[in-house]
C-alpha cells in the first residue's frame, strides 16, 4: 500500500512563525541557506514585531523580496491577520509572485480570492489597488467594511512616496469644463500674485505656474465644491475625490496651461482605514537616507522609523567603480562618453575600433524622450515603459543585448550579472508635479531638494549590483551628477556604502584627473575584467562598513504631519502653533525653508485669524522671497550695482567653492539648466541666468518670481546701466513673436517705473533675432541666440577654468578683475560681446 504522506509528521505540529525556520523548513529551497544579512534582519524584525512599524534597510541587491515576502509568511503563520505586499507597479508584483513561488508561498493577486480573505495567501498588488478612492479595501465614508490586515509590506519605499503623493492629487485638466470655471473664480486672485502668469496660462504657454493664495482658496471653498462636486463619479476624479473632499479646504491649488492641480500638504492617509489600523506595518527601503517622507506620507511613527532594522555589517553590496568624467577633465564632453560606452558595448574597450574582449550589456538610465535623442545614434535599443518587461528578459538572459536606453525607469529594474556590466545615468528626474516644480524653486539648494535628487541618484546606480557577488562600472555624465559625488553636502546624503564606493572611486579618480578618455577606459576595464587589486580594495573599502544606527527624520517634517492631523480634524490654531514651534527650531540656518514652513503656518492661521495670517505672510516673504505674496502686494526692492565688479565676483566664488574642480562643475551645471527648444525647463534657465550673474559679479534678481511683475531676469550691469532679461530659450520660432517683444517692452517699462534713474537695457534669449513682421522692436534690444550663448559658455567657461587653476586664485579680486577683462565679462563689454541687435524680419 502506498504511503499516505498527509498523515506523517502533520500531528499537532505548529506552524512555523521565525521567518528562518519557514525557510529552512521548505521542501525545495532556491538558495542553500539564506543570505547572513537576510537571517540577521529577519531576527532583528522579529524581535520587533510587535512595534506597529518597522523600516528595514538593506543595500541594492540585498534580497529584500524574500525578507518581505517571509515576514508576510510569517505573520500569516501567527495568525495575526491577512497579508498585504505592496509594490510600485504591476511589473514588479508580477517579479515579487515569481519570487515567491520559488519560496513555496502562496500569493494572489485578487484582493477578493478566498485565499487571500482567509488569511491563506500573501495579496501582491500594486500601491494603487489599496490607495484609491474606490479601494477594494474600503475608504472612509463608502459604507464598506474595511479590510482587516494584519501586516502591510511596502516594497521599494522610495518608490512608493511619489506614487502616494499622486494617487491623493486631484488633477483638473485644461479641456474639462470645470478648469474654465476655476480660472474664472480666481482670476483676480491669480493676477495678483503674477500678471506674467496669469497672462501665461491666458496665451496656454507651457512654462505657465500659477498658485492660488490659500486664503482665496480657503474663503471661496463653497464655491470650488459646487464647481467640482457634481464631477465627483467622472473617471478624472472617481478615485481621488472621496480622499480628498473633506480636506479640500486644507490643499494646495496650482494652476498651469495644462491642468490645475489640487493636493494637501500630507495625504490624508486615514482616508485607507485599512492601512491605518494594520496590526504591522513594514517598510523595505535601499536607498532613503531621508526617512521623512514615510511619516509626512504614510503617517508612520517618527519614534519607530527613526529605529530602523538593518544588517550587522553594509558590506552586502556588490562592487562598483563610479566615476563622472566632466569631474576627471572638465574638457571631456558628454557626446565622447556617448561613443565610449557605445565601443564597451561592442566589445573595443580600448577604442581602437577592433573588438577586442567579448561585448558587455551597457545600460543608460535617462529622464526623458529629450535626453534619450541624444542617444539614438549609438543605442541599440531604446526602451520604454511598455516595452520593459520583455527587454528587461532579455538582459537578464545573459546573453550580449548591446547598449540599452531606458527611459525614465530609474527604479524597479533588476539587472544581474552580465544584465548590465557598465551603467551610465545621464541627469537624473526633474519635478513634474506643479507643487514639486513651485517648491523646487522656493527651496533650490536647500537639504529637502538635496536628499530628494540623491535618492534618485542611489536609486539609478543600485540597477547594476543586486547581490554581494556581483560588479558593475557607473559613469555619470554631465555637471550635475558630478557635482553630487564631489560636494560634501551632497555626499553625506548618500548610504553609507555608496559614501564607502565613492570615496574609493575618488581615489582612482585622482589619479586619472585631467587625463582623456583613454584613462577612463584604462580604469574601467580594471573592473570589468576584475582586476585582483581593484577587487581586494574594493572589498576592503565595505568590510568595516556599518548602517546608520538612526533614521533621519527631519523635525519640520514631523511637524507638517502632525499640523496636517490637527487642522483635518477641526484644529487650525493646534496646527499653526505646532508649525511655529518647527521654525523657531531651525532658527537662522535655513531662511528658505524657515519661510516656506513659514507660509504653512499662514494657510492654517488664515482658517482662524485672516488678519494674523498676512502678517505671518509677510514675516515669511522675508526669509523667503518665492513664496506667495500677501493680499497687500510686496513693493518692489530696487537692485543696486556691486561697488566693484571683481570685489563682488570674488567674495561670491569664494563663498560658493572650496576647490577649483567644484568651481568649474558649478559653472558647466549652470549651462547645462539653459536647454534651448525645451519649455519645461524654463524655471531652471531663469534660476541659472540669475546664478551666472553672481559668478560674474553682478547684482542679480528674478523679478518676475519676486513681485509677479517685471523680467525673468534683472542685472545691475552697471551703477547707472540695468539689463533687462526675457529668456525665450523654449521658443523654437523663427522669428521673435509680437507677445515676446510686447512683454520684453512691458517690462522695460517695469523698470523705468520703480527706478527711473537707470538705463534699462533690454535682453532677449531667443533662438532667433528677427522680428516678426507684426511686431515692434523695443528700443536699444539685443538678443542673444544659440550660437551667441555657445560663445558665452566657452567664455565663463576658460573664465571659470583660469582661475580654478591655482588653489584660491578665485577670491583674489586681481585675479577676477584681470579674467572678467580678458573675457569681456564687464558690465560695459558684456552685451557687445554676446548679444546682437534684433533685426527685422
Amino acid at each position: 500500500m502506498p504511503l499516505n504522506w498527509d498523515l506523517v509528521g502533520t500531528g499537532d505540529s505548529e506552524a512555523l512563525l521565525r521567518p528562518r525556520d519557514i525557510y529552512a523548513g521548505l521542501a525545495s529551497r532556491p538558495w542553500p541557506y539564506l543570505r547572513h544579512e537576510q537571517g540577521e534582519v529577519l531576527d532583528k524584525w522579529f524581535d520587533r514585531r510587535e512595534q506597529r512599524d518597522v523600516v528595514i534597510k538593506q543595500n541594492t541587491g540585498g534580497g529584500k523580496t524574500a525578507v518581505g515576502l517571509l515576514i508576510a509568511q510569517s505573520t500569516l503563520n501567527e495568525g495575526v491577520g491577512k497579508a498585504v505586499y505592496l509594490t510600485p507597479d504591476n511589473y514588479l508584483a508580477k517579479q515579487v509572485r515569481e519570487e515567491a513561488a520559488r519560496l513555496s508561498i502562496a500569493t494572489t493577486d485578487d484582493p477578493y480570492d478566498p485565499a487571500f480573505t482567509t488569511a491563506q495567501a500573501v495579496l501582491v498588488t500594486n500601491y494603487q489597488k489599496l490607495l484609491n478612492g474606490r479601494s477594494a479595501f474600503g475608504v472612509v465614508g463608502d459604507g464598506k467594511e474595511p479590510v482587516d490586515l494584519g501586516i502591510v509590506v511596502v516594497d521599494d519605499a522610495h518608490a512608493a512616496l511619489a506614487r502616494t503623493e499622486d494617487q491623493f492629487r486631484l488633477r483638473v485638466p485644461a479641456s474639462h469644463e470645470a478648469y474654465g470655471e476655476l480660472l474664472e473664480l480666481f482670476a483676480e486672485d491669480l493676477r495678483h500674485q503674477s500678471a506674467n502668469a496669469w497672462a501665461g496660462l491666458e496665451d496656454k504657454d507651457p512654462t505657465a505656474l500659477a498658485p492660488i493664495p490659500f486664503w482665496a482658496w480657503a474663503n471661496k471653498h463653497d464655491e470650488v465644491l459646487k464647481i467640482l462636486r457634481p464631477h465627483r463619479t467622472e473617471r478624472a476624479f472617481e478615485f481621488v475625490w472621496p480622499l480628498l473632499a473633506e480636506v479640500l479646504h486644507l490643499c494646495t491649488a496650482t494652476a498651469t496651461a495644462t491642468a490645475i492641480e489640487v493636493r494637501p500638504s500630507c495625504p490624508p492617509i486615514d482616508r485607507i482605514t485599512s492601512f491605518v489600523r494594520a496590526r504591522r506595518r513594514v517598510y523595505l527601503t535601499a536607498t532613503l537616507a531621508d526617512d521623512s517622507a514615510l511619516v509626512t506620507d504614510f503617517g508612520a511613527d517618527p519614534e519607530l522609523v527613526a529605529q530602523p532594522v538593518t544588517p550587522g555589517s553594509a558590506a552586502d553590496l556588490g562592487e562598483r567603480m563610479i566615476l563622472a568624467p566632466v569631474a576627471l577633465n572638465p574638457d571631456l564632453d558628454d557626446e565622447a562618453v556617448r561613443v565610449l560606452a557605445r565601443q564597451f558595448a561592442d566589445g573595443d574597450q580600448d577604442g581602437d575600433g577592433i573588438a577586442e574582449t567579448d561585448p558587455v550589456n551597457v545600460v543608460v538610465l535617462v529622464p526623458s524622450e529629450r535626453a534619450a535623442a541624444a542617444w539614438t545614434r549609438h543605442a541599440h535599443h531604446i526602451w520604454r515603459v511598455d516595452d520593459l518587461e520583455a527587454g528587461v528578459k532579455k538582459l537578464q538572459s545573459g546573453r550580449p543585448v548591446g547598449l540599452v536606453v531606458l527611459v525614465n525607469k530609474y527604479d524597479g529594474v533588476n539587472l544581474p550579472a552580465d544584465a548590465c556590466r557598465l551603467l551610465v545615468l545621464d541627469q537624473i528626474p526633474r519635478p513634474l508635479d506643479s507643487v514639486e516644480r513651485r517648491e523646487a524653486v522656493a527651496l533650490a539648494d536647500s537639504t529637502v531638494r538635496l536628499a530628494r535628487e540623491v535618492q534618485r541618484i542611489e536609486q539609478g546606480m543600485g540597477r547594476g549590483v543586486r547581490d554581494g557577488e556581483d560588479y558593475c562600472a557607473v559613469l555619470l555624465l554631465g555637471a550635475k551628477l558630478a557635482t553630487a559625488i564631489h560636494d560634501a553636502r551632497h555626499l553625506a546624503l548618500f548610504s553609507p556604502a555608496t559614501q564607502a564606493q565613492l570615496k574609493l572611486s575618488r581615489d582612482i579618480a585622482g589619479q586619472i584627473k585631467g587625463e582623456g578618455l583613454d584613462a577612463v577606459r584604462q580604469a574601467l576595464r580594471s573592473c570589468l575584467t576584475r582586476v585582483p587589486q581593484w577587487r581586494e580594495r574594493s572589498r576592503r573599502a565595505l568590510a568595516e562598513v556599518r548602517y546608520a544606527e538612526h533614521g533621519t527624520v527631519r523635525p519640520e517634517a514631523v511637524a507638517l504631519r502632525e499640523a496636517f492631523d490637527f487642522a483635518a480634524t477641526g484644529r487650525p490654531q493646534a496646527a499653526a502653533e505646532r508649525v511655529q514651534k518647527a521654525v523657531n527650531d531651525i532658527g537662522e540656518n535655513d531662511k528658505a525653508l524657515r519661510g516656506w514652513l513659514r507660509e504653512q503656518k499662514a494657510a492654517y492661521l488664515h482658517l482662524t485669524d485672516p488678519v494674523a495670517a498676512q502678517q505671518a505672510l509677510a514675516g515669511a516673504l522675508a526669509d523667503n522671497t518665492f513664496v506667495l505674496r500677501s493680499v497687500h502686494g510686496a513693493a518692489p526692492v530696487r537692485l543696486k550695482a556691486a561697488a566693484v565688479q571683481s570685489r563682488a565676483a570674488a567674495e561670491f566664488l569664494a563663498d560658493r567653492y572650496r576647490d577649483g574642480v567644484r568651481l568649474r562643475l558649478g559653472v558647466q551645471a549652470l549651462f547645462e539648466e539653459v536647454v534651448w527648444g525645451d519649455d519645461e525647463r524654463s524655471d531652471d534657465a531663469e534660476a541659472a541666468w540669475q546664478s551666472l550673474g553672481e559668478h560674474l559679479g553682478f547684482a542679480s534678481s528674478r523679478p518676475e518670481k519676486l513681485y509677479g511683475k517685471g523680467p525673468d531676469n534683472l542685472w545691475a550691469l552697471t551703477a547707472a546701466r540695468q539689463a533687462v532679461i526675457e529668456l525665450k530659450t523654449g521658443c523654437t520660432t523663427d522669428t521673435i513673436s509680437k507677445k515676446d517683444m510686447d512683454q520684453l517692452g512691458g517690462s522695460v517699462r517695469w523698470l523705468n517705473d520703480h527706478n527711473p534713474e537707470v538705463e534699462a537695457v533690454p535682453v532677449m534669449l531667443h533662438s532667433s533675432r528677427a522680428a516678426d513682421a507684426k511686431a515692434t522692436a523695443v528700443p536699444g534690444m539685443r538678443v542673444i541666440t544659440p550660437e551667441l550663448f555657445e560663445k558665452l559658455k566657452d567664455a565663463v567657461t576658460a573664465y571659470a577654468a583660469a582661475l580654478a587653476s591655482s588653489p584660491d586664485r578665485w577670491a583674489n579680486e586681481q585675479a577676477v578683475r584681470e579674467q572678467l577683462a580678458h573675457h569681456k565679462l564687464t558690465g560695459d563689454r558684456f552685451l557687445t560681446a554676446y548679444a546682437e541687435p534684433v533685426s527685422p524680419s
